[in-house]
């Protein structure tokens, strides 16, 4: 566990040594920002103009319902960006510089080497979201109850960390970083849409196609609700994803 934690540890320690960590961290916090002004100026005007037809203005409205889950859809929009910005130096880079045959040749598994590359990657992801909980900080005395933020949050962490396993094992199939950014966005924006797909298949692909589309997983988490059945998808999307990432890790240890 050690050894995982120390992996983690640099990796992070890496992100914020080159100006990636800066430029996602920024990019986030941007486009979260307008995202949260814009549906916040919704959320007032429509709270003033049921003032004005006789309503009972703010009161009548639910700032989780209407402020808080339309955020965090419009957020999950974001991954698509940033995610890709994360992983597609993980793998990709120790290959560009030749530090990849020293880290295969070292006494670490690759169940650790994937881990703690994995956990580093998750980190950020939780730092970029710590720094969004600033804007909803403000308006948090306002929410009639804390816990569908919470859960809204969990599940940004479980949909990032999906991403992340994705794009961990796309990162171990080249030496390019621009490429492994474009794969990887590639098959996030895939997995995004799929839906799409299904719904012009017929009601079997269609409902197969729902239930593999890692956004609607998410709904119930940005309505307060933690179901099991996603909480299952998610961890066994990241199981599969990180199991894919240990059989190419695999198979470069034996290049090498």
């Amino acid at each position: 566990m050690s050894n995982i934690l120390a992996i983690a540890h640099k990796e992070l320690k890496s992100y914020f040594a080159s100006p990636i960590a800066y430029i996602v961290i920024g990019l986030f916090a941007l486009l979260y920002g307008y995202f949260y002004v814009a549906i916040l100026a919704y959320f007032v005007r429509q709270s003033l103009q049921m003032s004005e037809f006789g309503g009972q203005g703010p009161q009548a409205m639910d700032i989780n319902q209407q402020l808080i889950r339309p955020l965090m859809t419009n957020v999950t929009i974001l991954v698509l960006f940033v995610m890709p910005m994360v992983t597609m130096r993980t793998y990709s880079e120790e290959k560009r510089s030749g530090t990849i045959e020293l880290l295969l040749t070292s006494p670490l598994t690759d169940f650790q080497i994937i881990m703690g590359k994995f956990l580093g990657a998750l980190a950020l992801w939780g730092i970029m979201l710590l720094v969004s909980m600033i804007h909803l900080a403000i308006l948090f005395v306002y929410g009639r109850e804390w816990k569908p933020l919470l859960t809204a949050y969990l599940g940004l962490l479980l949909l990032g960390g999906c991403f992340l396993s994705v794009g961990l094992f796309i990162s171990t199939l080249t030496k390019n970083q621009v490429v492994a950014f474009m794969l990887t966005f590639t098959v996030f924006l895939f997995l995004w849409i799929i839906t799409w797909i299904g719904s012009f298949a017929g009601p079997t692909v269609d409902s197969l196609t729902q239930y593999l589309s890692i956004i609607d997983h998410f709904d119930d988490f940005g309505k307060g609700v933690i179901d099991t059945t996603h909480v299952i998808y998610y961890v066994s999307f990241i199981t599969f994803g990180l199991f894919l990432t240990a059989k190419s890790v695999d198979s470069e240890r034996w290049r090498a």
